[in-house]
């Protein structure tokens, strides 16, 4: 007899639902539907990267070819600069070393850019009444993506034995007026990067 009170109290105590039946204020239940193409693709922004990576988890794209001929081709347009005793301009880009890349992480495009230059710099400087015919290099040592405004540039003549010591100093000064329009050239180089 015990046990059969034991086993009626352990029915009691059993698991139960909070509601067993339906009630007149409950939602209804849910009718199924028909689904149209319209919903099966849902229109969505196109993912950043390649098609396979549509999650935009992680994606690296070498940029160095293009940005290393894009620099070349914008710093050789810099042209001439005009200075109270002479003028100069920049003939060639005799060296562009360094690399450029996009990448693209959790769906956010990142670009950066390391590089060093070296600028073939001629011009001709009026020194009492002569034109000293001067050549050299515009060197900037390393330079990276967003620290366009710490840029400088390293000024060597390679025609200095002819030359006074005031001559080269006031060449060197000149030639120095050259790091704003390369630096103009250099943003537009990082904004056409950030575009890409």
């Amino acid at each position: 007899m015990e046990r059969e009170g034991e086993e009626e109290k352990k029915k009691e105590g059993s698991y139960r639902y909070w509601v067993r039946e339906a009630t007149s204020d409950a939602a209804p239940p849910p009718l199924p539907q028909k689904l149209t193409n319209n919903d099966v693709v849902a229109p969505n922004a196109p993912a950043l990267g390649s098609l396979w990576n549509q999650a935009g988890t992680w994606e690296e794209k070498n940029l160095t070819k293009w940005a290393t001929d894009r620099l070349k081709e914008l710093l050789g347009s810099v042209g001439s600069l005009q200075f109270s005793s002479g003028k100069a301009e920049i003939f060639d880009v005799n060296r562009c070393v360094g690399d450029a890349f996009l990448v693209t992480v959790r769906n956010k495009k990142r670009v950066g850019y390391t590089y060093e230059l070296s600028l073939k710099v001629q011009g001709e400087w009026s020194v009492e009444e002569e034109t000293k015919k001067v050549k050299g290099s515009l060197d900037i040592p390393e330079f990276s993506f967003g620290e366009l405004d710490d840029l400088e540039v390293d000024v060597k003549l390679s025609d200095e034995k002819e030359l006074s010591q005031q001559l080269k100093q006031q060449i060197r000064l000149d030639m120095k007026q050259f790091l704003e329009p390369i630096r103009l050239k250099l943003g537009q180089f990082e904004q056409e990067l950030k575009d890409r």
